[in-house]
């Protein structure tokens, strides 16, 4: 079953997803994927709630997107709020994202990762990845050597091209005077998924669920950015994975239908409730069973 997790911006999604799958995990059943937690810190004393477009109400601000890697546990910074990304020296915007003209500017680097990532399970499902370049961990970790391209509007990817180098990201190391809480950020929301080992060095456990948080502008409407999360959904239910959360904006909710509907059947939408909760657990514990 494909669950397309739905809602309005900032209304805790990714929390109560992050919830969701520390339930499924101490349930039994394998979580891999990935989920996206902001980066938070408290607002200034008298800064306007929203004063960015982006920001979360109340006393806190957001200041940019973390990838978490499942099931292993790995935080990856994914992208920052654009006003911001544009002072930092530090965090370079990648083509994909500028070519869409996004919210958020998005390192390549980063989406190389992930796309690295998501390769290993595909290979894990027998799903022949997307992206043949990112099949390689080492080369995800490499700076992204992007060649300059002017902004396309026919749905086409901007060529990336990742230079192999077994190093760490440069994007961890931030040492801008901005705020961020990407080394605290587990900390500040607090990190509820347990580590595990590397998914490339140990096999999953059959009928896991996979997560992809979240499909957007670049994967729904561009085939870009996180390709090969799309190529294992794009499959359909395997016995590796027989079941995904997908999480969507609504605005793009019709295009996910109309892609993955075709092998997965009739997509389950839901939203961050408890109603939402008890349907995933119990459709995970059946297929747990199933074997």
């Amino acid at each position: 079953m494909l669950f397309l997790l739905t809602g309005d911006v900032q209304i805790g999604k990714t929390r109560w997803l992050e919830d969701l799958c520390a339930s499924l995990q101490a349930a039994g059943t394998c979580v891999a994927g990935v989920v996206a937690p902001g980066q938070w810190v408290p607002r200034p004393k008298g800064q306007p709630g929203g004063k960015h477009g982006f920001d979360g109400a109340g006393r806190f601000e957001k200041l940019g997107i973390d990838n978490v890697l499942l099931p292993q546990g790995k935080r990856i910074e994914f992208a920052r709020r654009r006003d911001l990304a544009a002072r930092g020296k530090a965090f370079e915007e990648g083509t994909q994202a500028k070519a869409a003209k996004l919210g958020w500017a998005i390192s390549d680097t980063a989406i190389a990762q992930v796309n690295a990532h998501f390769a290993t399970l595909a290979k894990q499902a027998s799903i022949t990845p997307a992206d043949s370049g990112a099949d390689d961990p080492t080369t995800a970790q490499a700076e992204v050597d992007t060649p300059a391209a002017a902004p396309l509007d026919n749905g086409v990817c901007p060529p990336v091209a990742a230079e192999t180098a077994a190093k760490t990201s440069p994007l961890a190391q931030i040492n801008s005077d901005e705020p961020t809480v990407a080394a605290t950020a587990a900390k500040a929301e607090g990190n509820v998924l347990a580590a595990a080992p590397a998914a490339n060095e140990t096999r999953l456990a059959p009928h896991a669920m996979l997560v992809v948080d979240e499909l957007g502008r670049l994967e729904l409407l561009r085939s870009c950015g996180l390709t090969n999360a799309l190529a294992i959904l794009d499959a359909g239910p395997t016995p590796q994975f027989p079941h995904a959360i997908a999480v969507v904006r609504e605005t793009l909710l019709d295009e996910a239908r109309r892609r993955f509907e075709p092998r997965w059947g009739k997509a389950t939408v839901i939203g961050p409730d408890d109603a939402a909760r008890n349907l995933v657990l119990e459709t995970a514990r059946a297929a747990g069973g199933a074997h």
